[in-house]
């Protein structure tokens, strides 16, 4: 009997530390890269994840993981959405099914996670000066191994990670630094950086000598048309092969490339030359977002980050509503449409925050200004000084990096700025880098900022309104997903400044809620109700300023008072109304805080979190009942 033929075991199966790779040959390592592929492909499909970024460095971190001697030697990944293959090469194979899942692995480094991640990262352009620390560190300690930076050109637009070069250069320090150059952050790039080889090349001298050999050249007949196509060709090649040297070199690194990305006999090469060479080095690698999957390579900012695939949806159901994203989005196109002065802005996120749209219908007022959030509040309050309404379009983790820019240029001089905070409250799986937890603490100190939160898109709406209406800084911030499914076909109008709203009338205790916590305080009454316990709910709709007139009468009538947001307890908004009835006296009156204790919130599904950190309706319940005894 002929024994049965046993499939073979994949390679990547096989891989259990990047110890492993030195005993792969180069075509087994270029079938690992298709196994690697493949596997965030499939599991990124089910748990939803940072796809293009990831596809797009496979090669790259085969030929990292098998010339370095990690963890002795330090990779510090930019932004580090790009560490899937990274992750599946290091121990972390079995439970990459996991990701970014309550109580799996994150989609991003984390020293805790593996030693084999150097440095926790989650925002853009800090690696270089990570990496830099690191170096100086290793030095210091004598210690043998080599520090690496992996950066996209899209974190090249922010103004730090030419801090980090600058200083890198200055020091003479041995760091590696890989340029990952794919043409894209997570939107196309924008700025001066991005059009700096075509600018070098555009100058007087050599356009008049670009001219006079297309003329010498087509005076030669079908040879010279040829010859001109030739040239035509090599001018494309002198830009994208010279002229980046010129520019790392200025930061006195040494410039190696540009390097196929995704050609791992090359890289592999390469990265073996440079690796013993002292000082600073600078590696340029092209590579492509998206790569070996056709739809993130044809739409690399669509697939930039993705959901898991939904359930598939009975087509008789009514559709889901639409998300605050789109609301917000749909909004400002409308607006525009009336008021010419509304500018827009984002931090290389049109598509995140909802302003493709407005881009395509108002190319003039629309700006993108890359990843440089400090600059785009600086460029606002210009923008204001000179009459227009400026919008800027930031998340609330990105929103952090900008906060000496609110207070010192807009702030200060009271300008008409508002500032659209997305993702403000728990944002679910992308983790503790970009939960927006803090903008309510951080904003709500600053004079002349006004603070807003819609309980529902709909208010959301309104509330846009309101701010552009307003004659000073206002921001307003909203929540991470779908609305509440609220209808939103009413003529838009300003709201009633710095006036909340009663939404239930009752005498037991009141529950105060702003944003998201306004829905949890409303399911709470509901569930009280069945205890006979009759619950008032307020919508506060106002962080600052507080409507001081209904929450004082509400606390004095009720004696009981709950307030609920989805933002850390320090310096928050149950701070602000537990500051107010202290203003006004009231000592007598019990309060309970429903907010998140001061922590970083790991990564989970929102309700999970909800509910872990206790600011779902049931929290709010258990709060009431405290107060009731």
């Amino acid at each position: 009997m002929c024994a049965v033929k046993q499939p073979p075991v994949p390679l990547l199966d096989q891989i259990n530390s990047p110890a492993d790779l030195q005993y792969l040959n180069l075509r087994q390592l270029e079938s690992l890269a298709a196994e690697l592929r493949q596997r965030i492909i499939d599991t990124v499909e089910k748990v939803g994840g940072h796809l293009a970024p990831s596809l797009g460095v496979v090669e790259l971190t085969l030929a990292l993981h098998y010339v370095f001697d990690m963890p002795q030697d330090k990779i510090v990944w930019d932004v580090g959405h790009q560490t899937y293959a990274h992750k599946l090469l290091t121990g972390r194979r079995e439970r990459f099914g996991t990701l970014r899942q309550l109580g799996g692995l994150s989609g991003f480094p984390k020293r805790a996670e593996s030693p084999y991640d150097a440095f926790d990262t989650g925002h853009s352009s800090t690696s270089i000066s990570a990496a830099l620390g690191l170096a100086v560190g290793e030095r210091l300690k004598k210690g043998k191994g080599r520090v690496v930076a992996v950066i996209g050109d899209g974190s090249l637009t922010a103004g730090m990670a030419f801090e980090g070069l600058n200083q890198a250069g200055d020091l003479d320090e041995d760091l590696i630094v890989i340029f990952n150059d794919n043409g894209m952050s997570i939107a196309p790039n924008v700025g001066a950086l991005s059009k700096f080889m075509s600018r070098a090349l555009s100058g007087k001298a050599y356009q008049t000598f670009r001219k006079a050999m297309e003329r010498r050249l087509k005076a030669m007949g079908s040879m010279g048309e040829e010859l001109l196509d030739i040239a035509r060709r090599s001018e494309e090649s002198f830009k994208a092969f010279y002229t980046p040297g010129m520019l790392f070199e200025a930061f006195k690194f040494n410039y190696v490339g540009p390097i196929e990305g995704h050609n791992i006999e090359r890289l592999i090469e390469t990265l073996k030359n440079v690796k013993p060479l002292q000082g600073p080095q600078l590696v340029h690698v092209i590579t492509t977002k998206g790569r070996g999957y056709a739809p993130a390579e044809a739409n690399p900012s669509h697939y930039h980050g993705v959901g898991a695939r939904p359930p598939r949806r009975d087509p008789k159901a009514p559709p889901p509503p639409q998300s605050y994203t789109e609301v917000f989005g749909h909004t400002m196109l409308e607006l525009a449409r009336k008021r010419p002065e509304i500018i827009a802005i984002t931090a290389a996120m049109p598509e995140g925050t909802g302003l493709s749209p407005f881009a395509e219908e108002f190319p003039e007022r629309f700006v993108d200004v890359g990843i440089a959030e400090q600059h785009a509040v600086t460029f606002a309050a210009g923008l204001a000084v000179q009459g227009f309404r400026p919008v800027v379009a930031i998340y609330s983790t990105f929103m952090q990096r900008a906060f000496d820019q609110i207070v010192h240029d807009v702030c200060l001089t009271n300008l008409p700025v508002v500032l659209a905070m997305d993702r403000g409250g728990i944002v679910g799986e992308d983790g503790a880098t970009h939960q927006g937890l803090l903008d309510l603490s951080f904003l709500r100190c600053v004079p002349n900022l006004s603070l807003m939160s819609p309980a529902d898109e709909n208010e959301l709406r309104h509330m846009l309104v309101t701010a552009l209406e307003h004659d000073g800084p206002v921001a307003l911030r909203y929540p991470r997903g779908k609305g509440q499914g609220v209808a939103h076909d009413e003529p838009l109008h300003a709201l009633p400044w710095g006036k909340g709203e009663l939404r239930r009338q009752g005498k037991d205790v009141a529950l105060i809620g702003i944003g998201v916590g306004v829905g949890a305080a409303m399911q709470a009454a509901q569930a009280l109700a069945q205890e006979g316990v009759d619950a008032a709910v307020v919508n506060a709709r106002f962080a600052k300023p507080l409507d001081e007139e209904l929450i004082c009468d509400l606390a004095q009538s009720c004696g009981r008072v709950v307030t609920v947001e989805e933002n850390e307890s320090a310096g928050g908004f149950g701070s602000a109304v537990l500051e107010l009835l202290a203003k006004r006296g009231l000592y007598g009156v019990k309060v309970k805080v429903v907010a998140l204790d001061n922590t970083f919130v790991e990564h989970g599904s929102q309700a999970q979190l909800r509910h872990i950190y206790g600011v779902d309706a049931e929290a709010v319940a258990a709060a009431a009942r405290q107060l009731l005894g």
